[in-house]
């Protein structure tokens, strides 16, 4: 676990509201047309977060090296999902390190 690059990935508000939006995606996308177990559509966050594509695949590319979230690739489309055993790592450092 990096714990820096988590830091600076969680710096960021635009990626701390895309991890919460992941952690309940049937609430936040559920007109996705794949399971939302393979992840939320990259395309469904770039639209909701009005971003450019390419501003978003950079908040999504530093929040998957930082472990916070896994990549799936299905055909042309790129789904993420909130990788929980990071997080919770994350957290319990946290809790025993401050």
């Amino acid at each position: 676990m990096d714990i820096d690059a988590i830091h600076k990935a969680l710096a960021n508000p635009v990626r701390r509201q895309i991890l919460q939006w992941l952690k309940e995606p049937q609430l936040h996308f559920a007109q996705q047309d794949h399971p939302l177990d393979f992840g939320v559509c990259a395309g469904l966050i770039d639209r909701k977060l009005g971003l450019s594509q390419s501003t978003v695949s950079a908040h999504l590319a530093s929040l998957q090296k930082a472990g916070l979230i896994c990549a799936r690739k299905v055909g042309q489309w790129s789904f993420f999902k909130r990788n929980e055993d990071t997080i919770q790592a994350f957290l319990d450092h946290m809790q025993q390190g401050l």
